[in-house]
């Protein structure tokens, strides 16, 4: 048993880490180069032409990931970077305008979301906005996941090119383990990172919800009655479980 703990601590030991330092440094956190912002579904862009004012307008991200202005019919936006919306609107403009100076302005910035599943102990959407959640941000947004979830098996669902969902492991013990840094992966918008039970759980959940909920078991006990003088009884007991 002792020797069952002492294993247990040495897998979670911090002894191996550099101490955290009294006063974080002024760079912690920052990023140097951000990737470009590709434009979301809600995002309000603010459409605007230099030399014909009378044109400006804003319009919102549709869900279908398009955009109507009142010269482009249809013209899509979703996953496409400011410069390459504005470029695609000039070309559109262009067969009514003369020479186009035209710019995109994002006013608004629809959240990006993601969602925590399954054995987590407050599971739902999770919105962010800025740079999206790392894997262990999101699981400690959802409240950490429970003892019954199987921290070795979690894994994200992403839809990929053309809307297909696609499968995606990772390594969160190895997060929580201190093990590897770089296993807390960041996530990509309206991913699912979903924890499933353990093995043991899912035992469990199959004796209650089938075994003793339905199957009869009958098993019996005694227990002995002493009244102080040396005798005893033995009474024998049966339980029965089940309907």
């Amino acid at each position: 048993m002792l020797g069952s703990i002492a294993a247990l601590a040495a897998c979670t030991s911090t002894a191996n880490m550099p101490p955290a330092p009294a006063v974080p440094d002024p760079n912690a956190g920052y990023v140097t180069e951000l990737a470009p912002y590709r434009i979301q579904v809600g995002d309000l862009l603010d459409v605007r032409l230099m030399l014909n004012p009378e044109l400006n307008e804003e319009v919102s991200v549709r869900p279908d990931g398009r955009i109507s202005t009142t010269v482009v019919t249809d013209e899509v936006a979703y996953n496409r970077t400011v410069p390459e919306l504005a470029a695609a609107l000039r070309q559109d403009y262009a067969k009514d305008l003369r020479n186009p100076r035209l710019s995109v302005v994002v006013k608004s910035f629809s959240p990006t979301r993601i969602y925590v599943g399954g054995e987590v102990n407050s599971p739902g959407e999770m919105i962010n906005i800025g740079p999206t959640l790392t894997l262990s941000q999101a699981i400690a947004r959802a409240g950490g996941h429970k003892v019954r979830g199987d921290s070795d098996a979690i894994f994200i669902i992403r839809r990929g090119p053309g809307d297909v969902p696609q499968f995606f492991s990772v390594r969160y013990t190895d997060v929580i383990k201190g093990r590897d840094a770089t296993a807390d992966v960041r996530l990509a918008p309206y991913d699912v990172v979903y924890v499933p039970k353990t093995g043991i759980a899912e035992v469990f959940d199959f004796v209650q919800q089938y075994l003793l909920n339905f199957v009869p078991i009958n098993w019996g006990f005694s227990y002995v009655v002493g009244n102080g003088g040396g005798n005893s009884t033995v009474i024998p007991q049966t339980v029965t479980t089940g309907h």
